[in-house]
């Protein structure tokens, strides 16, 4: 069990890394908005798995219900509603609602249902 927290652990930490190097250096139409919003759904359930590392079939569904919270509150404006006004925060939080982002959660969270499959099929 040890040795799955520690593999989780280091994935969740590569794709923070990767979070930031996108947020920070890719400004175009494509990695960022979308390939940023499948990556985070990935590091939101690798998170997750380090806390839980049992096989868990419906992680990838509570992550994506978690993450399209997440956007609901941004359509809602939370960020403003909080008076939230640090740059780095609003851009962590999210200030707008995008049906394209529901979109790669649902990809992200796809991806991740295969993984489970996957590894419970395999792993028997």
């Amino acid at each position: 069990m040890k040795n799955k927290r520690l593999f989780y652990g280091m994935v969740f930490a590569v794709l923070v890394i990767a979070e930031i190097i996108i947020g920070i250096f890719f400004h175009d139409g494509f990695v960022r908005p979308y390939l940023g919003d499948v990556i985070v759904v990935i590091a939101v359930y690798a998170f997750v798995r380090i806390i839980i590392p049992e096989k868990y079939a419906f992680l990838p569904l509570a992550v994506f219900v978690f993450s399209a919270a997440v956007e609901i509150l941004q359509g809602i404006r939370i960020a403003d509603l909080l008076g939230i006004q640090n740059p780095l925060l609003r851009t962590i939080i999210g200030t707008s609602f995008d049906w394209k982002d529901m979109l790669c959660y649902a990809v992200g969270c796809g991806i991740l249902g295969i993984y489970e499959w996957a590894i419970r099929k395999f792993q028997k």
